[in-house]
């Protein structure tokens, strides 16, 4: 029983051990998480946590003393622009798939009232075949073709009408 208890606690604790974190600042001042240890760039003092046992990666050059490097600083602070925390060409990339989206939704709309009005006038020329008195012939359920008696008319003359009263309001 006590050997079940300790199995389980360490399967319990085993994924806790897989999801080591890292966490650092990029050159940018962001931060970044990730389950990989960061760049050699990166230097030991912009490492903000890591899991434990595992060592920083070892740094690109050595770092300076600190005098020389706030001066070093200080220059290249000066020549970087400010990050506003947005990327512009992101921003640009969202604003044209946005457009294209609507785009894409206003041709929809206009395909769909198209067909619509064609379907409507299609409907207008069946309401007038039925009611000029002319014969009409339709298929029976054998596939034959049949002249269609006044009531069938009337019937299928008052359907499309009701139709037109539904659908094909302009």
């Amino acid at each position: 029983m006590k050997l079940l208890r300790v199995i389980s606690l360490a399967a319990a604790l085993l994924p806790a051990l897989a999801c080591a974190q890292w966490q650092w600042i990029d050159k940018d001042g962001r931060k970044v998480f990730s389950d990989r240890s960061p760049p050699a760039e990166i230097p030991a003092r912009n490492i903000l946590k890591q899991p434990p046992g595992k060592a920083p990666p070892p740094p690109a050059e050595a770092e300076a003393p600190q005098a020389a490097a706030s001066t070093a600083v200080a220059k290249t602070a000066a020549n970087v622009p400010k990050v506003s925390g947005q990327d512009k060409a992101l921003e640009e990339k969202k604003k044209q798939a946005q457009q294209e989206e609507e785009a894409k939704k206003k041709a929809a709309e206009e395909k769909f009232a198209r067909e619509k009005a064609e379907n409507c006038e299609r409907v207008k020329r069946g309401v007038s075949t039925y009611t000029s008195g002319a014969r009409v012939r339709a298929p029976n359920a054998k596939g034959e073709l049949e002249y269609l008696t006044d009531e069938q008319r009337a019937a299928e003359a008052k359907r499309l009408q009701a139709i037109i009263a539904n659908d094909c309001k302009a």
